[in-house]
């Protein structure tokens, strides 16, 4: 599959490269709205061109990956979907929910894929958590605690830590993958929230750090954590319920590391898993779902759904008020 780079980004180049080539695909073009870092990023990465013009990083590809800031990511990935590109999106799928939507409608009717770059999901760590809860081994699940409270080097800052224009601040950063995270798990969509945010040191006009808690159809309960400016605090998930818990630690990663225990009346096990590479499964299930094989791991419904709980968070937070989830219909 040749693929178009939409954006000369950094997760493209730390992840999002090698995974495409390891799943046999050929990167044709990156796109930057800067020539000269069009130019370098294609060459220091072996990529065929670098280009400035949307029309012609989509020419003689098969798929797009997007990785500009966030509000670019609506016109990018309509313009691809209506060249018949198939879309691999990252996160937040756009700016708002209604957006999103139209993104996944309007693959839906030209019959393309279109997928959210999730991938937590992909994480053997976390495959191996949901297949402890699908296996019933927690029994009824009572709760879930997400702590993902990082510090955010300074390679990585730059809009995310002062430009809301562009989708900067933790909210739609962090808080949109413990979303999808907490839905792959728990296979249900939270129903309201109540949240807290704030400026601690690094947000210039956005929150850099958040809490929140969920409710859940089931009746259980989610409390989540984010922040760019715990440099010390640790990462990790929680699943508590009535026959067991999954703690586990440093997982919430793009690495393929951390530790998860099974603790019940039977004593504390530590869960073995796969270390593939997270962003090797994605690029490879996106691949066959446009082969027609299966499906992406998260699909468009799922940056949807994602988005919506970062969307509730965020508007619980700014208002005080606990804030019910609009799916916007899908």
């Amino acid at each position: 599959m040749r693929w178009g780079l939409i954006g000369a980004s950094t997760i493209a180049s730390e992840h999002m490269i090698g995974a495409i080539r390891a799943s046999g695909g050929h990167i044709a073009t990156v796109l930057s709205s800067n020539p000269d870092r069009a130019a370098s990023y294609a060459a220091d990465h072996g990529i065929d061109a670098g280009v400035t013009e949307l029309d012609t990083a989509m020419e003689g590809v098969d798929a797009v990956y997007i990785s500009t800031t966030n509000e670019k990511h609506l016109p990018q990935a309509m313009a691809a979907i209506a060249a018949g590109k198939h879309v691999l999106c990252e996160k937040p799928l756009a700016m708002n929910v209604a957006d999103a939507v139209s993104m996944v409608q309007a693959a839906a009717s030209k019959g393309v894929t279109f997928a959210t770059n999730h991938h937590l999901r992909n994480a053997g760590s976390h495959l191996a958590i949901r297949d402890a809860i699908t296996a019933g081994r927690l029994g009824d699940i009572l709760s879930v605690r997400v702590f993902h409270a990082v510090h955010l080097p300074p390679h990585l800052q730059g809009w995310r830590i002062d430009n809301p224009g562009a989708g900067g601040g933790v909210i739609p950063d962090i808080t949109v993958h413990d979303a999808d995270t907490v839905r792959f798990h728990l296979g249900e969509d939270p129903v309201d929230v109540v949240a807290m945010k704030s400026a601690s040191g690094m947000g210039q006009g956005v929150e850099d750090s958040a809490m929140s808690i969920w409710s859940m159809p089931s009746g259980a309960m989610v409390q989540t954590h984010e922040s760019f400016t715990h440099a010390h605090a640790g990462t990790g998930i929680e699943v508590h319920g009535t026959k067991g818990s999954i703690v586990a630690r440093g997982v919430m990663t793009q690495a393929p590391t951390g530790t998860v225990m099974l603790r019940s009346n039977a004593g504390e096990e530590a869960l073995s898993y796969s270390t593939h590479g997270l962003y090797d499964r994605a690029v490879s299930l996106f691949a066959k779902a446009c082969a027609s094989e299966g499906r992406p791991a998260a699909d468009g419904v799922d940056g949807v759904k994602s988005l919506a709980v970062a969307a509730a968070v965020s508007e619980a937070a700014e208002t005080g008020q606990r804030v019910t989830i609009d799916y916007g219909g899908i």
